[in-house]
């Protein structure tokens, strides 16, 4: 599977100092003091919720369950990647 290159280099961006990235499940993943945080699998993004944040982040839109061969991940969740703002919002310009 490839990734969408645009939405990583826009999600880098917003994500700071300190992360590295990491070609895994097929996308690519930002790993910060070795945890994944988040990630584009295709044309989605890949966001870590934790296990406890499960149920709050499957009720925002445009979020779904994240599943390797249809089996679901816990702490994991794919959003729409028109949807990047709400989850990881541009840093202020100045």
């Amino acid at each position: 599977m490839t990734y969408d290159e645009t939405l990583a280099a826009r999600l880098r961006s917003r994500l700071g100092a300190g992360v590295t990235a990491k070609r895994m499940f097929g996308g690519l993943v930002y790993l910060r003091d070795g945890k994944i945080v988040a990630g584009v699998y295709g044309s989605d993004l890949l966001v870590r919720v934790g296990a406890e944040g499960m149920a709050a982040a499957l009720a925002r839109p445009g979020v779904r369950p994240f599943a390797m061969a249809e089996r679901k991940t816990r702490g994991f969740v794919l959003v729409e990647p028109d949807r990047i703002n709400e989850w990881y919002p541009a840093a202020a310009s100045g």
